[in-house]
């Protein structure tokens, strides 16, 4: 049962994603009933968080049974000894699932409002507390110390400092504001720290804030099995073609033992001291990242010997990821998807230029594996056949492992190649809420079996590169 409104789209974008799940191939398949539900269904996952937080454990530090034991530590301590599991994939053997408590429907919201950002809010619906630039607007006599409820103000209309808002706006819990209207929309420029320390939030997550920051990564399940998909070996040298913010690095790096090469790429400098941060943090020394475009990867004259950076020269790695740059519509929570059509549609073109680099610096036998986490069929399935259409020496191979469930028809795909991709699909279970009496009275393979649905939209493909073109 849906507790937040259906993820809500530019019209234009709405008819765009009517049309892409209600595809010729899917009802024939289907039934037109039964595509319209599980768009339907779709849409009210997407405004909702997962049911699970998963964590990965930096296995380069430390075992996953010790950091298991601290975590859980940390989670009575912040839950006030309710007992929440946590979870060990069977899978995935490096990451640490925590089940996500609510919606909670019996809150009381005070007077005393505070309106964040959707950002923001999002954060908090996933267990972080509200940090100063995310707050947008107070009540007029909001002080240090008081009892305050916190909205999100999803369409983004609510003007700053303002001392009441009646647009729309969604409950995400109650909290106790550290800081006074005054000091929060300081005159000396804006304050940096927390700003509002939640108590009651309507989903209650474990907040990782400075929690064993060297052995654990906030990571989403999806993003997780990209990396043991990709399979990198110690010694090999590896490209992670649009790598910000490093999760995806700096668990090749893990894979590999810190052994080998792990090349990190983005063309927003910021982003590549964020990936140097965390290399850093995680105590990964294979890193390399560089601030450059992935488009222009691809060197077309001779390097000089001792170039470390792009552009490369053709064939000089072993394995690739591409976890390209896309419109996004598979993360959650999300309430309400700002992007016009012109954005949507423009990855398909910018994901192709960086697919025929990332063919082109791949190794005779090498592994190129393609992931985004939207929901569309053109940034997904599309791309895969017009892959296999323009690179013939391409071929799809089986993901292991193989946890989310097959691609989407309407690309024309065959089922045999449908098979060898995963979609992971958040509308591939019932929209339900956890409380800890159903946590007590539920079976670990079934906890997990809902961690591996329940999760954000995704989307994986492999690809070997044959040795004959």
């Amino acid at each position: 049962m849906s507790f937040f409104p259906k993820i809500a789209f530019q019209y234009e974008v709405e008819e765009y994603l009517s049309k892409v799940f209600r595809n010729n191939e899917l009802i024939t398949a289907l039934g037109t009933q039964e595509a319209e539900n599980k768009y339907q269904s779709l849409l009210s996952h997407l405004s909702h968080p997962p049911a699970f937080t998963s964590v990965r454990v930096n296995t380069h530090l430390a075992s996953v049974k010790h950091v298991k034991k601290l975590l859980f530590e940390e989670i009575q301590k912040q839950f006030k000894g309710l007992h929440v599991p946590v979870l060990e994939h069977p899978k995935l053997q490096d990451i640490l699932l925590i089940p996500v408590i609510g919606p909670r429907r019996d809150l009381k919201k005070h007077a005393s409002e505070v309106i964040v950002g959707a950002q923001c809010g999002y954060a908090v619906l996933r267990g972080a507390h509200v940090y100063v630039p995310g707050i947008v607007s107070t009540s007029r006599f909001v002080k240090a110390g008081d009892l305050v409820s916190v909205y999100s103000d999803i369409e983004g209309k609510c003007k700053r400092g303002a001392k009441e808002f009646d647009g729309v706006k969604v409950f995400l819990g109650n909290g106790i504001s550290e800081l006074s209207r005054g000091e929060i929309f300081s005159s000396s420029g804006p304050l940096k720290g927390l700003g509002i320390r939640m108590i009651e939030p309507v989903y209650l997550s474990p907040s990782f804030d400075n929690v064993l920051p060297s052995h654990l990564f906030l990571q989403n399940l999806p993003s997780v099995v990209v990396s043991h998909i990709l399979n990198p070996q110690p010694g090999e040298k590896i490209l992670d073609m649009c790598a910000a913010p490093g999760g995806k690095t700096t668990h090749l790096a893990t894979l590999m033992q810190d052994q080998g090469e792990v090349i990190a790429m983005d063309k927003i400098a910021n982003k590549v001291k964020k990936i140097k941060q965390n290399a850093e943090l995680l105590h990964l020394n294979c890193i390399k990242a560089f601030c450059y475009d992935g488009t222009k990867a691809l060197s077309v004259e001779k390097r000089e010997d001792k170039q470390e950076g792009p552009p490369f020269l053709p064939e000089s790695f072993d394995r690739i990821l591409l976890d390209a740059p896309c419109s996004g519509m598979g993360q959650r929570p999300n309430m309400a998807y700002s992007s016009t059509l012109k954005e949507v549609t423009s990855y398909q073109p910018l994901q192709r230029k960086l697919f025929t680099v990332a063919v082109k610096l791949l190794k005779p036998g090498g592994v190129l594996v393609y992931s985004t986490c939207t929901i569309t069929l053109s940034e997904n399935e599309e791309q895969v056949a017009w892959a296999l259409k323009t690179f013939p020496y391409l071929q799809l191979h089986p993901q292991e492992p193989h946890i989310g469930g097959e691609g989407m028809k309407g690309a024309g795909l065959s089922l045999d190649q449908l098979k060898l991709l995963q979609r992971f699909d958040p509308s591939a279970v019932t929209l339900q809420g956890m409380d800890i009496h159903s946590l007590q009275d539920s079976r670990e393979d079934d906890l997990i079996s809902l961690a591996n649905k329940d999760c954000i939209g995704f989307f994986i493909a492999k690809f070997i590169k044959s040795n004959s073109k």
